[in-house]
């Protein structure tokens, strides 16, 4: 089974047994505080889901359901525990095969995505264009409410190689091992625009932004042009790759393309810059004329 299905497949094949769409629709919003300044709001979306959704969908609020409450980043992903909780309370279970909605496609599909693999669970493959792409196709969106599987059974196992700690990525920084990827706009990687007491990126980034490897009308771009892309920023595919954005969200949109092109030896740096931006203690560049001299700073 593909990781990407299409809403003509999604509409042949709703009714399957063990398949669950879950509904992730929500926003990352960022208010401009000027002077190259911004802060993000995280907001999951449960009116959307209310005023409309596909027919036996379930909702997660992607800033509630599967992060960790006490963390001092904000938006980490859930204890495992936790984490299997809130997918057996939606029906999905070991032999679920989940199909992840968002509104176009994109980065919060591919955060439930990472997720899912990140505990364990392969059977999952995002709505290509999300909910934009299953209206275009003249889905049916109903508001009935969704009654979900009683006997789930979901088993949290965890796979540590998918995700990334601050000191796992200041270890590659210091003595190498694997290509940083910084999936971020180049504004934002350069330093001119900063969501944290810091701008700029982690030493030896490279910047591919997550949104180059999507078509305008949020289908992905093909395999063959996103290796091209990653060939142009100077990756290499069969080797691993850590990527971040501002809150490991977007840092998934960028491996599931990579993924989509093949490579299979990617991380997550779930706390981002929202975390590294924030340390003091941890090196940071930044170009913030983008054509300039780099300022590194420790």
């Amino acid at each position: 089974m593909s990781n990407l299905v299409t809403a003509t497949w999604l509409q042949e094949h709703l009714h399957d047994d063990n398949l669950v769409v879950v509904d992730i629709r929500g926003a990352v919003t960022n208010e401009d505080l000027g002077g190259g300044k911004q802060r993000a709001t995280y907001s999951g979306d449960p009116a959307a889901y209310a005023a409309g959704h596909i027919p036996g969908a379930v909702f997660i609020d992607w800033t509630k359901d599967i992060v960790d409450p006490h963390a001092s980043v904000k938006a980490q992903i859930a204890s495992p525990e936790d984490f299997a909780a809130a997918m057996i309370a939606r029906g999905i279970g070991d032999d679920t095969f989940v199909v992840v909605a968002d509104g176009s496609g994109g980065h919060l599909a591919t955060r439930l995505w990472w997720a899912l693999q990140y505990m364990g669970h392969e059977a999952v493959a995002i709505l290509e264009g999300g909910y934009a792409a299953w209206n275009a196709a003249g889905g049916e969106i109903t508001t009935d409410a969704t009654t979900v599987r009683a006997d789930a059974i979901f088993t949290s196992n965890i796979q540590p190689e998918l995700r990334a700690e601050w000191n796992d990525v200041l270890h590659v920084v210091q003595h190498g091992g694997a290509q940083l990827v910084d999936a971020r706009d180049p504004l934002t990687f350069s330093g001119e625009v900063q969501r944290a007491s810091r701008g700029g990126h982690i030493p030896g980034a490279v910047n591919l932004p997550a949104a180059s490897m999507m078509n305008t009308d949020g289908s992905w771009k093909s395999a063959d042009e996103i290796r091209a892309l990653a060939v142009e920023a100077g990756l290499d595919l069969e080797k691993p790759i850590v990527a971040y954005c501002n809150g490991g969200v977007t840092a998934t949109q960028a491996m599931f393309g990579f993924h989509r092109a093949g490579a299979d030896k990617l991380t997550n740096y779930d706390g981002s810059w929202n975390e590294w931006g924030e340390r003091q203690d941890l090196p940071v560049e930044a170009n913030r004329d983008l054509f300039g001299a780099t300022d590194s700073t420790a």
